[in-house]
């Protein structure tokens, strides 16, 4: 059987990357996943894939910047499967790089909403679901950039600071009640979102592709990996912690 077998979950921004990799892997490892994601055709090219594997997933538009459409992704849970056992918060967004006194109000805000604020609106109905069943595991997408701060990627570096607390805390608050919750924090993965911030930063892309000491990009397969544990009962001693996922690049 897999880490995940008879368990029901929630993977939101599962439409492409980082994931999209922890849906295929959850579903490999048994679990039965919502893919939410506010691209419908990605999403559910998502769940095709799933599905011609032998695994079992249903699509959910997921705007995660819309409390009602959060609401409405975990109620798709508890209608199709029964219950929410586990949840990954991967959905995020930066909406612009750059030195900091040149952006825009509107820009360092609708970054802080789409990578914290609407991480914490998905914890706050996941949360509930996964009280009513017993507990649950949660783990949030961080980012190694929340770590040591990344140049010309201010507002997303600290929005992610913010995620790493908001795991740390909440963990503190739902332990007791059987709820898990931890963060990965991705070093330089091979995404869409990064190949778009090496064209628009050209002079920052050599440098972060030689971040790692082991002397590569990640891919959103490793990154799958570590929150298949976090999710999973081997992991069953482990809440409020922060897995960096970056090859070495925290430390080099």
């Amino acid at each position: 059987m897999g880490l995940l077998a008879n368990k029901a979950g929630i993977v939101t921004g599962a439409g492409q990357g980082i994931g999209r990799a922890i849906a295929i892997r959850c579903a490999a490892e048994g679990a039965s996943s919502v893919v939410a994601d506010f691209n419908r055709e990605m999403g559910e090219e998502t769940v095709a894939l799933i599905r011609g594997a032998g695994g079992e997933a249903s699509f959910a538009f997921g705007d995660v910047s819309d409390e009602e459409s959060v609401k409405a992704m975990i109620e798709t849970v508890i209608a199709v499967y029964g219950r929410l056992d586990i949840a990954c918060n991967s959905a995020a967004l930066s909406r612009g790089s750059g030195p900091i006194h040149e952006y825009s109000r509107e820009v360092f805000d609708q970054t802080l909403e789409m990578c914290l604020t609407n991480t914490w609106l998905c914890m706050k109905y996941e949360i509930p679901a996964m009280l009513s069943n017993g507990g649950g595991a949660i783990v949030n997408i961080s980012s190694n950039a929340s770590l040591r701060g990344q140049a010309f990627n201010t507002a997303y570096a600290a929005a992610k600071s913010g995620v790493n607390l908001l795991t740390k805390s909440s963990a503190a608050e739902y332990g007791a009640q059987g709820i898990r919750i931890n963060a990965v924090s991705p070093g330089v993965i091979r995404t869409p979102g990064v190949e778009k911030y090496f064209e628009e930063q050209p002079e920052m892309a050599e440098g972060l592709k030689r971040a790692a000491v082991l002397n590569r990009l990640g891919e959103p397969e490793e990154i799958a990996e570590a929150v298949v544990f976090l999710c999973s009962d081997r992991a069953s001693f482990i809440t409020g912690q922060l897995l960096s996922v970056d090859g070495g690049g925290a430390v080099k």
